[in-house]
């Protein structure tokens, strides 16, 4: 089973995609899409495609997004939220199942420690899937770390 984890944001988003062979974890790719677009229209649809192409690549059986949690600027907020929607709306497209986690949830699960820092589940993240280094940027370790989670439910 192949799952993908993402972490959506405005204007990067975050990937990781793992592979999950008889309760064995493998990490196949992790990264960012960056979307340099600033009307929302143009960047909404440069997110489409970039997305397009990402599950095209990694043909995943799941995907694990991260839940909105929340946000000091309204602005951002709206500009994921719309992210996430055109995420979701490709995932329905290609007929990909999606689940949703919380951040809180997440660290929760990966650390037993639901304000862990970013570092501690990057540590996690790396011994979890036996890479030689931990994984950054952040986005793309948030990523991986839902995709992670994702075995698990």
């Amino acid at each position: 089973m192949i799952i993908l984890g993402i972490d959506p944001g405005s204007t990067l988003i975050g990937y990781g995609a793992i592979k999950n062979e008889a309760g064995k974890l493998s990490c196949l790719d992790y990264g960012v899409i960056r979307v340099n677009e600033k009307e929302d229209s143009l960047r909404l649809l440069a997110v489409k495609n970039s997305f397009e192409k990402l599950i095209a690549q990694i043909k995943p059986d799941v995907v694990v997004l991260e839940k909105l949690f929340f946000f000091k600027n309204r602005k951002t907020a709206i500009q994921v939220s719309q992210t996430k929607g055109v995420l979701i709306l490709a995932l329905a497209e290609n007929k990909i199942p999606f689940t949703e986690v919380a951040p809180l949830e997440l660290k929760k699960a990966l650390t037993n420690y639901g304000r862990a820092s970013k570092g501690s589940i990057q540590k996690m993240i790396k011994l979890i899937l036996n890479l030689k280094e931990e994984p950054r940027p952040d986005d793309a370790a948030d990523a991986l770390a839902l995709a992670i989670l994702g075995c698990k439910t």
